[in-house]
């Protein structure tokens, strides 16, 4: 029994084997590249048939589970084949201002569905210039790359669906939605890591992949690294650092607010409550390579605060912990010496962090106890103890960090990686 996770995430994707007792069998990755929009979708196929394609072929002929995660909010509209009818909207695209504006008006308060950057308001703007006829389904990023691996396309996890505006109490479209967008055009929600289908006969010659491999309704790239940390009791978190920041709080209570750009996602029993930023390892790539950021992070002191104060946004928009497109960047003052300017990026991003932490507090999550660390950034040392003076709980790198690791859990597991009792 090998089981296969991928992860599909802003700026590469990995892929991660794993065997009934979870010790990993083989693990590889992918970048992306700097890609134009009409690029993205066919890169995205390409790198998937090479992770599976790449892997020795005594494990793909012994795969007997997969699942995949990708970027929350990242749509395609596609015709029955999966053929982009135009190019793929990424998850921080916030074009669609007058379709989340029509959103809120219909929308329950508060509902993620209604951001400028969430899936629904996608759907909106790519429906209003393809015409009724001119896509057959709009899909997650997750549901578009699954539907590809069985060639049976048309379903959703329930938490890639919440942006597209899942009802979280019927776990299916409310009418409002269907008003909107015409449901008939949706993927049908269902449980992630639920079994869909074995890999298509064709796919599994074309791959080399043991026919009878089953694939799984996949999750979020935020929620595949909280699976992959191993977080089990509530007010424990994860915050993913990689190109943007991520946070995921287990929780007791649902808590949601459009205007900070928060919301929970179903967890079984609990909830998964959080945001996630466009401040993160981008802004630090703006600057800085992975030698010079390593070289440079050992002469700040974490016990000492930095007096600068930015707003470390890659371009213009922000999410959470304030939702607002028109939110610009602020990264001056520049001091002359490198190791005060990155100490002062690093402390601003632990400031959103903890601003993030505390807003959900103040909305009634469960308390914050203890935060696990997942991404790029979870090696570095300095950085996270920088975090947990702000933070003032304890900061570890989690135990497996990759969220491809965490939707190989999910294609092991299925629908019980969610049904822990609650801590």
């Amino acid at each position: 029994m090998y089981c296969l996770g991928i992860d599909f995430g802003t700026s590469g994707a990995r892929s991660c084997v794993i065997d009934a007792e979870g010790a990993i069998l083989a693990e590889a990755s992918r970048d992306f590249g700097t890609l134009d929009e009409y690029e993205r979708a066919p890169i995205w196929r390409d790198v998937l048939w090479d992770l599976v394609a790449s892997l020795p072929p005594a494990i793909r002929s012994q795969l007997s589970d997969i699942a995949l995660d990708g970027t929350s909010g990242t749509v395609l509209a596609c015709d029955a084949e999966l053929n982009p009818s135009l190019p793929a909207l990424l998850y921080n695209d916030d074009r669609a201002v007058d379709e989340a504006t029509l959103i809120a008006q219909t929308a329950p308060p508060g509902h993620p569905a209604a951001a400028v950057t969430s899936g629904l308001a996608k759907i909106l703007w790519l429906k209003k210039r393809l015409g009724l006829t001119g896509a057959r389904l709009y899909l997650n990023q997750a549901d578009w790359l699954t539907g590809l691996l069985t060639e049976q396309p048309g379903k959703t996890d329930y938490h890639n669906a919440l942006k597209m505006g899942l009802n979280l109490d019927a776990l299916q479209w409310p009418a409002w939605v269907d008003h909107l967008a015409d449901t008939d055009t949706l993927p049908v929600p269902v449980a992630p890591g639920a079994h869909l289908a074995p890999v298509s006969p064709h796919r599994a010659r074309y791959l080399g992949v043991n026919p009878n491999c089953r694939v799984h309704a996949g999750t979020t790239d935020s929620i595949a690294a909280f699976l992959a940390a191993g977080v089990t009791r509530s007010g424990d978190a994860v915050t993913s650092l990689g190109s943007t920041l991520v946070l995921k709080l287990l929780s007791d209570t649902r808590v949601e607010s459009s205007g900070h750009g928060v919301y929970s996602h179903w967890f079984g029993a609990r909830w998964l409550a959080g945001g996630a930023s466009n401040a993160g390892g981008a802004v630090l790539r703006q600057f800085f390579d992975d030698r010079t950021l390593a070289a440079l992070s050992e002469k700040i002191d974490p016990a000492v605060a930095s007096p600068l104060d930015y707003l470390p946004l890659p371009r213009t928009g922000e999410r959470f912990p304030v939702n607002d497109p028109r939110l610009s960047p602020r990264l001056t003052p520049r001091p002359a010496d490198d190791a005060e300017f990155l100490h002062g990026l690093l402390e601003s991003l632990a400031r959103v962090e903890a601003r993030g932490y505390g807003l959900l507090a103040e909305l009634g999550a469960s308390p914050l106890r203890r935060v696990e660390t997942a991404g790029g950034g979870a090696q570095n040392p300095v950085w996270t103890r920088i975090r947990q003076r702000l933070l003032g709980v304890p900061v570890a790198r989690a135990a497996h960090a990759d969220a491809a690791y965490g939707s190989a859990l999910l294609a092991r597991d299925g629908q019980h990686c969610f049904m822990s009792e609650p801590g």
